[in-house]
């Protein structure tokens, strides 16, 4: 069984910075596409930042230059670094993992069949 914990969320004022982090267990790590998407009250939930078993990494535009994803393979955690956040940035952030399909296409556009439990990103203006 696939879990995923995330931690690492919290309140900050515009300009600030947060990593979070998602710890994964159940899977193959390099072998699964993973990511972290986020949720605004009232929006859809959209992804901020993938990566596949390839290491090949895509963001969400606006999030671009701002946020960066890495993984540590040997503790099998994903990390988003967020610096210079924005108000539009705060939403709830969700780490996703899906090992059902190995193409580059799906890891990076596709819908995760795996989710944590999200943690809170608060920024204010």
């Amino acid at each position: 069984e696939v879990q995923l914990v995330e931690s690492g969320g919290g309140s900050v004022q515009a300009g600030g910075s947060l990593r979070l982090s998602c710890a994964a267990s159940g899977l193959t790590y390099n072998l699964y596409c993973m990511g972290w998407f986020r949720q605004a009250p009232g929006k859809g939930r959209e992804g901020v930042a993938r990566i596949d078993s390839d290491g090949i990494t895509t963001y969400l535009e606006s999030v671009k230059g701002r946020f960066t994803l890495s993984r540590d393979n040997a503790k099998n955690i994903l990390y988003l670094q967020m610096n210079s956040l924005k108000p539009e940035d705060t939403a709830m952030y969700y780490c996703a993992a899906d090992g059902r399909y190995s193409g580059s296409w799906f890891c990076h556009n596709g819908q995760y069949n795996n989710w944590g439990q999200g943690t809170q990103v608060t920024v204010s203006s």
